[in-house]
């Protein structure tokens, strides 16, 4: 059975998660490892490009979810990565499943890293993509430059996103704005918004990220795909780098004239490669 279901149109559904609900959207093909979605800095469901989501969708079944306390899920958000990573295992083995693939975008693909780490048996495969590892240069930094880019948006009536993810070139302005249009289009059945708690919890997560001793990445011993844009402000372009060099079974992709979110500036070049990542 194939679910050929967009994702702007894709239901909402709700699982327990060790007596908590966790909000969840699932489409795509149900035969094959499904991808698991790990998403950023106070994101919720609708914070995913539909075109990134479509895209694997094609092939891959792919599930996204709220975190704890995050969106439509319920519960106490966690402050540390730790614990963000305990949750998204028990959220994987409460819909049943026995091995995933990983995407994590930014904090979602610091989370990914724990899991592939402690958990090796559950992962097949991982993308990280706009992220780095633990103790990663300027990572302690996202706090400040967060609010200082919500700050300017307020002042000029736009999404911190468009500023924060996106280069101020006349082609990254022109993403930015393209991608922001993308992220309305599901007109029913939003997300909620996080919470002031939440995001505050997911900040002091990523800094105790970003304060942490270096971790050996050697024993992520899965296939991994490393992409960003070329100029990332939030979680510089140098840690992708690094986590390519560090890991052992790693391929990166840089995409030029692009900030934290290149995959999503450059998704019509990311996604065919990630089906590729995943297909070999």
């Amino acid at each position: 059975m194939i679910t050929t279901t967009a994702y702007q149109d894709t239901p909402t559904k709700a699982v327990d998660v060790e007596g908590v609900p966790f909000a969840y959207r699932d489409l795509g093909p149900r035969t094959g490892t499904p991808v698991v979605f790990l998403n950023h800095l106070a994101a919720v469901l609708d914070n995913w490009d539909p075109r990134v989501v479509d895209g694997l969708a094609s092939q891959h079944r792919v599930i996204t979810f709220d975190n704890r306390g995050v969106g439509a899920s319920q519960g106490t958000t966690p402050s540390s990565i730790a614990e963000m990573a305990d949750d998204a295992v028990a959220f994987i083995q409460a819909l049943g499943f026995e091995q995933v693939d990983l995407l994590g975008f930014s904090m979602g693909g610091f989370v990914a890293q724990v899991i592939a780490a402690e958990h090796p048996e559950l992962v097949r495969k991982v993308i990280l993509a706009g992220t780095g590892p633990a103790g990663g240069e300027g990572i302690e930094k996202v706090a400040p430059l967060t609010y200082l880019d919500m700050a300017k948006g307020a002042v000029t009536f736009r999404d911190a996103k468009y500023y924060l993810f996106f280069t101020s070139t006349p082609t990254g302005r022109a993403a930015a704005r393209d991608f922001l249009n993308r992220l309305k289009e599901r007109a029913e059945n939003r997300d909620d918004a996080i919470s002031i708690s939440s995001f505050r919890a997911h900040l002091k997560a990523i800094h105790g990220w970003g304060t942490e001793e270096p971790a050996d990445l050697s024993g992520i011993e899965q296939p991994v795909f490393v992409a960003n844009g070329d100029h990332d402000r939030m979680v510089p372009t140098q840690n992708s780098t690094d986590l390519a060099r560090r890991l052992p079974n790693a391929t990166l992709t840089i995409y030029p004239d692009a900030g934290h979110g290149g995959i999503f500036q450059h998704h019509d070049s990311f996604v065919p490669e990630a089906l590729d990542f995943l297909a070999a």
